[in-house]
């Protein structure tokens, strides 16, 4: 990344700090540290959800006071999707002392999970990462809740046989991925591999370098050639407005096209114009206005010129997807305060905030989020919950909710989780050993 973007960024980063954090003292405050990509090509994604998590804590902070009188303080870290640049935030957080870290890209999660387990601190991936962290007994400081990258590619595998008439009519047919060649975009492929095997499916893989994320045509003519009979696009940023303007150039039937969750940005929907209606996602959190929690940070936030987010833009599903996130922060927070009966809590009474979190229906009611999410629950040896998702359609100007919260398929996925944590702290060598005992259900 150029250094000007970088200066840029770390100007942007402490406006940002600065118009959340001013009131707050180290006596009453909380550090909560945040990587951003503002600029550069994945800024199309990073911005909207940049803006709810913003949003989410600064309503906090001015409808309520903080979290139990605590003002949370909260820093975006420039990082433009780039890994060595997340490394250098994740070091400044650290030192800021920080309840939780927030890498925001699978390649920046798994540069910070080896110091995070020394260091001690929470790592909040929330449906992004390592899919075998949701091992806690092996990753006791990773967090990634509602669901992993596995649960994703189950449910897309779920959704293309309920389309087909069942599990059973998925034989002789193809899958295709269209994917970030990087460890974001690669993260579904074992699950997929594994469903193919056992259903008897084909998985085509379609890599895309992030330097041609706007360039995909060479790509698509392989896709023409292969005629899958569905496509998944895990992609991210710029690459998935590219692919959904592809596959209307190429005729391929926009309804067959669908994304995770992170392909589901109103703006990767916009780009395809009118034939885009039908392009599908899968989705964790309901899109639009109507909802309480967003109602107060209109409120709160919006209406007083304290956010960064264009009006029209508040809402929007990526904006949301970063409410949810700030949610789960600031509901873990209240939950370590409640354990330790401490107001100021630390990095480690993060961790046990997080490990015993509970968003059950009454609670998201409480909170102003009924109908926008379904419940999750972490253990401590399940650090996901593999929740529910649903797949979302546009409809030529939003989304729209097709069918119900489906579960992933839990028992394909689980046993994957498991092998694979092992795995890593097998290779890794001298991985610490788990030393935080388990919280008692309350």
């Amino acid at each position: 990344m150029k250094t000007s973007h970088l200066m840029k960024g770390a100007a942007l980063g402490a406006l940002l700090a600065a118009g959340l954090a001013a009131p707050a003292s180290a006596q009453d405050s909380v550090y909560f540290a945040n990587n951003a990509y503002r600029t550069g090509p994945f800024a199309g994604s990073g911005i909207p959800i940049g803006d709810g998590m913003r949003d989410y804590i600064a309503m906090i902070n001015e409808r309520d006071g903080g979290v139990n009188g605590v003002k949370i303080v909260y820093e975006e870290c420039e990082t433009g999707y780039d890994t060595k640049k997340s490394i250098e935030c994740y070091e400044q957080a650290k030192g800021k002392n920080t309840i939780v870290y927030s890498p925001w890209s699978t390649g920046a999660t798994l540069a910070a999970i080896p110091r995070a387990h020394i260091d001690k601190i929470p790592i909040l991936s929330m449906a992004y990462g390592l899919s075998a962290s949701a091992d806690g007994t092996n990753f006791p400081w990773v967090f990634i809740p509602p669901f992993t990258y596995w649960d994703g590619a189950s449910l897309m595998v779920k959704h293309m046989a309920a389309e087909l008439g069942g599990m059973d009519k998925l034989k002789g047919r193809k899958l295709g991925l269209i994917h970030l060649d990087a460890p974001f975009g690669k993260e579904p492929i074992p699950v997929l591999e594994n469903l193919a095997k056992k259903y008897g499916f084909e998985v085509k893989l379609y890599p895309v370098a992030a330097a041609d994320m706007q360039n995909q045509g060479s790509l698509w003519l392989s896709i023409r050639r292969d005629r899958p009979d569905y496509l998944y696009n895990q992609g991210w940023g710029a690459m998935n407005p590219t692919a959904v303007k592809e596959a209307i150039k190429n005729n391929f039937p926009i309804a067959k096209l669908v994304g995770v969750w992170w392909a589901g940005g109103d703006d990767d929907a916009r780009a395809g114009g009118p034939e885009a209606k039908g392009y599908k996602s899968l989705n964790l959190n309901a899109a639009g206005t109507n909802f309480p929690v967003i109602q107060d940070i209109q409120k709160y936030v919006v209406e007083k010129g304290k956010s960064l987010a264009p009006k029209e833009k508040v809402g929007e599903n990526l904006y949301n997807r970063g409410v949810y996130n700030s949610m789960l922060v600031v509901e873990a927070m209240r939950n370590a305060q409640k354990l330790t009966g401490k107001k100021v809590i630390t990095s480690e009474d993060m961790r046990r905030g997080l490990e015993s979190l509970n968003i059950t229906e009454a609670r998201l009611k409480e909170i102003g989020m009924e109908g926008f999410a379904t419940p999750t629950t972490i253990s401590c040896t399940d650090h996901s919950g593999h929740s529910k998702a649903y797949v979302a359609e546009w409809d030529g100007t939003k989304w729209t909710k097709k069918g119900d919260w489906l579960e992933p398929l839990k028992d394909e996925v689980r046993p994957l989780i498991e092998a694979n944590a092992k795995d890593y702290t097998d290779k890794a060598g001298n991985w610490p050993k788990r030393t935080e005992p388990c919280e008692k259900s309350s």
